[in-house]
């Protein structure tokens, strides 16, 4: 991060060397305050989690979540923005003077589970992952801040985020968004970036339910990826009179299957890989050879270079079954997500104010998770932490997922992020400019975007 007087990214400096004259007060008092709000409104803050659970909807869908989260925010007298990357609410809060922003994000989204108790009977989405804990948990941050008055007393501002599409889901669909110009990016923080709607935020954290034990856990990393769509042309013909008449499609991509599995033992242990195709079409009828198969899957690696080189072998056994069965694939690559890692400082903070409210023997040092996120996107870009809150039971993305524990899955969570927003902020930023002058960003949003773009490819192979 540079520092004051810097000749470079002016709108960030500003904020960064302005209002370091804020009245310093105590930073325990205004946390105190801040957490009788939370308290006060705890239940109208889990109702809302709740109300989410009721009508989950996947991402660049979530119009009826979205329209929740904007009406609690404008309730509580913050101004929106809402359709950002369609279905994105952002709102803010403005401390005493210009400093550095703090944003604070929620999912919108859910998860297509159609086996879930709760999964909406049409579209089989399911929250199944915890979002609506996520936004129930930005929200009570905003309740807190909001009615306590403690901005006055704090320098800087508060973003207030609620984020559409995490779950990279139905490739196929988000391709057609964006070949119709709705979209550039099939995940919602990558495009919230494009859109310079981070632009204004020099910090970012975000608390996701677990299943896991203790009560809180830090310092996680995840896997990035890539999303794939595979589309192999084959030649129909009659299955059981004329099969020798055909180009069987299925074959072709069976063989792409079996390719790559034999390409798993090729990937070293520390580079996480991950790779996971399914089949979304298998052919029209059971009696004609089929000519139209598609395949989805992500390329997952702990660095962008693994996923790299993994994504070069997924795409050398996808020409191998067209080869081998003598079809046709059509193969396109998009930018997924890029490897999340915690900012040690941020999390330190955070797990500082975590402590002080359930004890340090509730809290837990993450490991690397295979999975992925686009909190990983703005990793690079800013100090950003997803510290895990307890209060789920059951598998993630299964049909026995559930949050059981509302008053640890959203009201503790907005407790200790309320808490570390203010030391970030209190006695005139001087915890969030100590931090960002600390931070070096891994890119800067037009390397990222740059990086991003080069990552959607489309090539057809007949051999």
């Amino acid at each position: 991060m540079m520092a004051c007087g810097a000749d470079t990214l002016p709108d960030r400096n500003d904020r960064l060397c302005k209002g370091a004259t804020a009245t310093p007060s105590n930073a325990e008092q205004l946390k105190r305050r801040v957490i009788a709000e939370i308290d006060r409104n705890a239940d109208e803050i889990m109702g809302i989690s709740k109300t989410i659970l009721g009508h989950p909807e996947s991402g660049f869908k979530e119009f009826k979540t979205s329209a929740l989260a904007e009406g609690v925010l404008n309730d509580l007298g913050i101004e929106t923005r809402n359709g950002l990357g369609i279905t994105g609410v952002k709102g803010r809060l403005e401390g005493s003077s210009v400093g550095p922003n703090v944003a604070v994000m929620g999912e919108l989204d859910s998860n297509i589970v159609p086996q879930h108790p709760l999964a909406d009977p049409i579209t089989g989405a399911a929250h199944a992952c915890g979002h609506h804990c996520q936004i129930g948990a930005m929200l009570g941050v905003a309740y807190g801040l909001a009615n306590s008055g403690v901005m006055a007393e704090l320098t800087g501002g508060v973003n207030f985020i609620a984020v559409p599409a995490e779950e990279y889901l139905e490739l196929e669909w988000r391709t057609g968004l964006r070949e119709a110009g709705e979209i550039e990016f099939l995940g919602g923080k990558p495009e919230l970036i494009r859109l310079g709607q981070l632009d204004d935020s020099d910090i970012c954290m975000l608390t996701h339910t677990t299943t896991e034990a203790p009560s809180f856990s830090i310092g996680k990393t995840n896997n990035g990826m890539v999303g794939k769509t595979i589309r192999y042309h084959g030649y129909s013909s009659h299955a059981g009179g004329s099969p020798h008449l055909g180009i069987n499609a299925l074959n072709a991509a069976e063989v792409a299957l079996a390719a790559i599995h034999a390409q798993r033992d090729t990937f070293k242990d520390e580079d996480q890989v991950r790779i996971h195709p399914i089949i979304t079409r298998g052919g029209s009828v059971v009696n004609a050879v089929p000519d139209d198969v598609r395949m989805e899957t992500y390329v997952r690696g702990a660095s962008l270079e693994a996923i790299l080189d993994a994504n070069s072998k997924v795409d050398r056994a996808l020409r191998a079954g067209a080869l081998g069965i003598g079809a046709e694939v059509e193969i396109s690559t998009a930018p997924g997500y890029l490897p999340f890692r915690e900012s040690p400082d941020l999390g330190a903070l955070w797990k500082t104010n975590a402590v002080a409210l359930v004890g340090e023997d509730e809290i837990a040092e993450g490991g690397h998770s295979g999975g992925s996120t686009d909190m990983g996107d703005v990793s690079y870009l800013m100090p950003t932490i997803q510290p895990y809150a307890s209060g789920a039971i059951g598998r993630g993305h299964s049909e026995d997922y559930m949050v059981t524990d509302y008053e640890m899955a959203v009201i503790k969570p907005a407790k200790v992020m309320a808490m570390t927003v203010i030391d970030l902020l209190h006695d005139g930023a001087r915890g969030a400019k100590n931090m960002l002058d600390n931070f070096r960003p891994e890119m800067t949003k037009e390397t990222y975007l740059a990086t991003m773009r080069e990552l959607f490819t489309t090539r057809s192979y007949t051999e």
